[in-house]
């Protein structure tokens, strides 16, 4: 990205000798229209507490200019540090990821396209210093097309009628949260994470800050319908089995539909009409028992997906480390056949097999992939 960047250089404390006390964690993908004023706003923010801070910066498998632009913003602030995802994990993921990084003694979640004012942290903050362990931001008003106002509408009101938890309504990702409460997520073994519905399990002092959300300023959603529906199902699947109750309810009232028409049948067939019998009646039925068995069998088809990736324990997320400097050297001589092999660089060093790897580091969630020279 050319042109002037309105870099904050930050006048805190160095948080470089011990945890800062608070991380401010912002999972990006494809945000190079917001990144730089996200990081403006954010610093002005975060200098106004007084308190040393740390920006953790995760980039989830971009593929614009926001890796770049992350790398040149680290060069003028020590407090802020990037964490790239091997690819694009999704932003849960990245959420995880960025737990599982803070060292803050409060951790602050916020998305990057500045729908989640920063100027909003002060006020979060003064509620954690009230004696609240959790707070987070409750959308009074949304700035967004109608369709997708209304499927957040409908989103959150049937996970509080079908959710076994109280999973607060109209409340995303946008929060700060006490160590223990983070360190309480971080210790979850679940893979596949529903963040927002962790956080209202784990329980906790928990209390709202209403807001207006503004209209994103730059850039696309990078949330379209069909992520939102992906989220909706696992949300759902992971924090209730009302579902699975639904489907022994709808066979319940499939098979009384049935004796009922059975009898039906019976009565019509040994009665006095003469009309000849039509096919509607028959169609009706098969069709409206196909789409309940159909329906049935989705619903625990996505409990038994859930359960085959949690069972696989693949990492939910993978993180890149910066790749060494490779430093080209002259060729060297050609060596005769009867000189013998280096004992460094020759065959011999290894006697039968490869050298040993470095075995990748791995948190709860997710590896860190360690770069083998």
């Amino acid at each position: 990205m050319d042109g002037p960047w309105p870099i904050v250089m930050s006048d805190s404390v160095s948080t470089q000798d011990g945890p800062p006390e608070i991380s401010v964690v912002v999972p990006l993908h494809n945000e190079q229209e917001t990144l730089v004023e996200l990081y403006r706003r954010l610093s002005l923010a975060l200098r106004s507490l007084g308190i040393t801070y740390e920006i953790l910066l995760v980039n989830d498998g971009s593929r614009d200019a926001t890796p770049g632009m992350i790398a040149r913003l680290q060069e003028s602030d020590q407090n802020l540090v990037a964490l790239h995802l091997s690819r694009n994990f999704g932003h849960q993921a990245a959420v995880t990821a960025g737990l599982d990084h803070a060292r803050g003694l409060v951790v602050a979640i916020m998305d990057g396209d500045l729908q989640d004012p920063p100027e909003l942290l002060p006020e979060l903050v003064a509620l954690w210093r009230d004696g609240n362990d959790v707070v987070y931001a409750v959308r009074r008003q949304r700035q967004e097309g109608v369709l997708k106002r209304f499927g957040y509408f409908a989103f959150y009101r049937l996970m509080r009628a079908m959710s076994d938890l109280e999973i607060p309504l109209d409340s995303g990702d946008f929060c700060l949260m006490d160590r223990q409460v983070v360190d309480a997520l971080n210790g979850l073994p679940e893979r596949l994470r529903f963040v927002r519905g962790l956080r209202s399990f784990v329980g906790f002092r928990q209390v709202g800050l209403p807001y207006d959300r503004p209209a994103r300023e730059a850039g696309t959603s990078k949330y379209p319908l069909r992520r939102l529906v992906a989220l909706a199902v696992d949300g759902l699947v992971s924090f209730s089995s009302r579902p699975l109750r639904m489907v022994t309810y709808l066979g319940i009232a499939s098979a009384t539909a049935a004796a009922a028409m059975m009898v039906w049948a019976l009565v019509d067939a040994f009665g006095t009409r003469s009309a000849p019998r039509g096919w509607a009646s028959t169609i009706i039925v098969v069709l409206f028992m196909g789409a309940i068995q159909l329906i049935s069998l989705g619903i625990i088809g996505e409990y038994i997906r859930m359960i085959f990736l949690e069972a696989k324990q693949r990492p939910t997320y993978l993180v890149m480390k910066p790749r060494p400097v490779i430093v080209r050297r002259s060729r060297p001589k050609k060596r005769s056949l009867a000189e013998p092999h280096s004992p460094l660089r020759g065959p011999h060093r290894y006697r039968g097999s490869e050298p040993p790897r470095q075995r990748p580091s791995q948190s709860r969630h997710g590896f860190d992939a360690e770069t083998i020279v």
